[in-house]
């Protein structure tokens, strides 16, 4: 499995309380290193997958809505977690563990979970030139939205 890279927003289109989450070619994320190194950084967080499918994967259904949950909410224990989206304890930190693996969301020294922003925001585009470029995305996803 692929896991994305935070990396600063360029674009200027959000705050530090709003996570981006987009999906970037390789290319384009080395060319954001560069522009950080000449001192064009912004502080605006962004969260980067390296291909359609590692965000499909990784961002199901399920574990969005505990990112909406942890959305603004402060550290939540699992049991408070899984109230709040109305699952299985086991379910809960079973996917909160995979969001915290790849760096989405945090678990604190107390062990609850945290997403530090007040905002997320999902940028994925489909077009003929990603069409191109990657394998479209998997036909369990169809239908569904993010």
């Amino acid at each position: 499995m692929t896991f994305g890279l935070m990396w600063p927003n360029w674009g200027n289109e959000m705050d530090e309380k709003t996570l981006t989450i987009d999906v970037a070619a390789a290319g384009d994320v080395r060319e954001r290193i560069k522009a950080a190194f000449c001192g064009m950084e912004d502080t605006t967080p962004r969260y980067t997958f390296l291909s359609s499918e590692s965000l499909l994967t990784t961002l199901t259904a399920k574990r969005w809505a505990l990112i909406e949950a942890l959305t603004g909410a402060g550290p939540l224990g699992v049991r408070e977690l899984a109230r709040r989206v109305g699952r299985d304890v086991k379910g809960v930190h079973t996917d909160a563990q995979k969001l915290a693996a790849c760096g989405l969301i945090d678990k604190t020294s107390d062990g609850k979970w945290l997403f530090p922003y007040d905002r997320a925001r999902v940028k994925f585009t489909a077009d003929s030139e990603a069409a191109s470029m990657e394998m479209a995305a998997p036909a369990a996803y169809a239908g569904n939205h993010l």
